[in-house]
């Protein structure tokens, strides 16, 4: 069974800044993963290469999604779109259209499989705005399907992305800085959401976070970026305070993270290190 992801050797130059730097990594179909990192260390900038919206350096290997190639040597795959049909996005910004519905905006997950000419008139069949609406009781909001996007907050918005990414039938589910911009409840919500998503549907998602204690709780597994390298790359329950210090020197003074639902202390790399 060929792997949810493959990436070889990639490099990523902008201008004379390295934000990759030679980054080899391999991801299991059905694994949840965290890219720690702070702001600056690489996290976006490898999630946008895995979807092909960024293209890497010339000397870069290969990087394949299901087996498979979406770039290699700094040339996106001819079929690219095939491989991004598989691929869901959820950003820190939520990407909704503001003033269409909930589910309006969940439906447009179909439009990579939707004719042009249905698409146009938002054509969608009963049978799709059903399983839209399936969607978004899977992540806890049906009874907001159909309020404008504006209206929701700010972790209800980032779970009606996820929905979207589930009615597009997406097998690998990028999920870039999602909570960045939450209060803790809703962070935990949207945490929740997608670690249901990865437990109930099998979907591979990998979450780029800065937060030491969401990737403890929710991620298995921790890929630990530092200027623009994997420094570390294993369970999440051996990023002690002590492995942290280690890894990001006097740069990562940590703070104590205090959460209701958990007893602390729990690590954070501060976004302002390594930038």
């Amino acid at each position: 069974m060929p792997r949810a992801i493959q990436i070889d050797r990639l490099s990523k130059t902008f201008g004379a800044a390295r934000a990759l730097n030679a980054v080899s990594l391999a991801v299991e179909e059905g694994e949840m993963v965290a890219l720690l990192g702070a702001s600056g260390s690489g996290k976006s900038t490898l999630l946008r290469h895995i979807n092909g919206l960024h293209r890497g350096d010339a000397a870069s290997g290969a990087l394949l999604v299901f087996g498979r190639p979406v770039q290699q040597a700094g040339r996106l795959a001819r079929d690219v779109r095939r491989s991004r049909a598989a691929i869901g996005m959820v950003f820190q910004q939520f990407n909704l259209v503001e003033r269409s519905s909930v589910l309006t905006n969940v439906l447009a997950g179909l439009l990579h499989r939707t004719p042009r000419w249905r698409s146009l008139w938002h054509g969608f069949t009963a049978e799709e705005r059903s399983a839209a609406l399936r969607a978004l009781d899977q992540v806890g909001i049906v009874e907001h399907a159909y309020k404008r996007a504006a209206q929701l907050s700010g972790g209800q918005q980032q779970r009606a992305a996820i929905a979207r990414a589930l009615v597009q039938g997406a097998r690998l589910l990028l999920a870039d800085e999602p909570i960045a911009s939450l209060d803790p409840e809703s962070a935990r919500r949207v945490m929740e959401t997608l670690a249901q998503v990865n437990r109930d549907h099998g979907v591979t998602v990998v979450v780029s976070l800065h937060q030491v204690d969401y990737a403890l709780k929710y991620c298995p597994r921790t890929v630990a970026l530092r200027a623009g390298e994997i420094v570390f790359d294993g369970p999440s329950v051996a990023l002690t305070e002590r492995r942290l210090r280690e890894l990001y020197g006097t740069e990562a003074e940590l703070v104590v993270g205090h959460r209701h639902d958990r007893p602390p202390p729990l690590s954070v790399v501060p976004q302002a290190a390594l930038a």
